[in-house]
Formats: C-alpha cells, sequence, structure tokens
C-alpha cells in the first residue's frame, strides 16, 4: 500500500485535495485557474488541516475557510442572477465559467473592464465590503462588452445592489429589477 509504483495510492487525497481547492468552478476541473483569492483560501487550508482538530486555532480557521466559501458562492450568485435578469438565463453559467482557456475578447476592452469592475465594486454592493476584486469577473465583463451588455449589467447591479450610505450591508438580498 505504500509503495511508490501504486498509482492510486493517493487517488482518494487527490480528490479531497482537489475538492478543498476548487470551490470556484467544477471540482477536479482540469482547466480551473488558480487566482490570488485560491491562493489565499489554499493556503488556510493547508494550515488548518495541519492544526489539532479540537483546538481553537482550527476552528477558528475552519469558520474563516466556511465564511470564504460562502462569501464567494453569494457573489458568484448575485453576478448570475443579474445576467439572467437580462436574458442570458442559458449562458449564465458560461459566462461566469473562467478557465486556463479563458482569453479577453479584445486587449482594447481591457481598461473599459477594468473601469466597470472598479465601478461595479463602489458603487454597487455587489461584493461585499471587504472583498478584494477578483481577475475572474475582469473576464466576465470583458464579455459582457464584446456582447454590448456591460452597461445594462452595471444598471441592474446598481437596482439590484445599492450601495447604501453609511453601511453597506451586501448580505441583503436584491433590489427589485427592473428587466
Amino acid at each position: 500500500l505504500c509503495s511508490n509504483n501504486n498509482p492510486y495510492a493517493s487517488f482518494g487525497a487527490t480528490l479531497a485535495r482537489d475538492e478543498e481547492q476548487n470551490l470556484w468552478s467544477t471540482p477536479h476541473d482540469v482547466t480551473h485557474t488558480e487566482a490570488d483569492d485560491d491562493r489565499v483560501l489554499y493556503n488556510m487550508i493547508v494550515v488548518r488541516n495541519q492544526l489539532d482538530k479540537d483546538s481553537e486555532e482550527w476552528q477558528k480557521l475552519n469558520y474563516d475557510i466556511y465564511t470564504l466559501r460562502q462569501t464567494r458562492k453569494e457573489v458568484r450568485s448575485r453576478w448570475k442572477h443579474i445576467l439572467e435578469d437580462l436574458g442570458f438565463q442559458k449562458e449564465a453559467d458560461s459566462l461566469l465559467s473562467v478557465t486556463k482557456l479563458s482569453i479577453i475578447s479584445d486587449s482594447q476592452n481591457m481598461s473599459k473592464a477594468r473601469d466597470i469592475l472598479l465601478k461595479l465594486s463602489e458603487e454597487t454592493n455587489i461584493f461585499p465590503t471587504s472583498w478584494e476584486l477578483s481577475e475572474r469577473y475582469l473576464f466576465v465583463v470583458d464579455r459582457l462588452i464584446a456582447l454590448d451588455a456591460a452597461d445594462e449589467f452595471f444598471q441592474m447591479a446598481s437596482a439590484a445592489y445599492p450601495k447604501r450610505p453609511g453601511g453597506d450591508r451586501a448580505d441583503e438580498g436584491p433590489g427589485p429589477l427592473q428587466s
């Protein structure tokens, strides 16, 4: 069982590690792109796994990992909700999918995509306050620009997740959307 020749020796461990590392896209997706937020999550998991499960540090890290995963799921869900309201019901998942094969459709769109993404983070609650902008959403905004839907997306995000003065609560449900 401990032989290095056995190709299946670490199969279960690999599956568990893939499940832990790859929250963004489908687990075991070989085209998954690892971004900074993935590395942060992965490092937290590595540190947690080295601690005793009964320790206070393990419990705190486990909670932080869960919280980060939930936040990422919520942000993705917000984007998907708006995309579906824009009429991309069937395409929403593919528009949100970013892999190693993903490319920027037009290099001239890069600065516009960055501007829109920054504007989304500053003027809406589509991202939580503590969220560091993920490069994944740059690809999504680029796709929206190519589809001539970026401005409409921003307008719907502003309506659904308006920035609230004096304390923005990004965990509140979406506001009414206008189609």
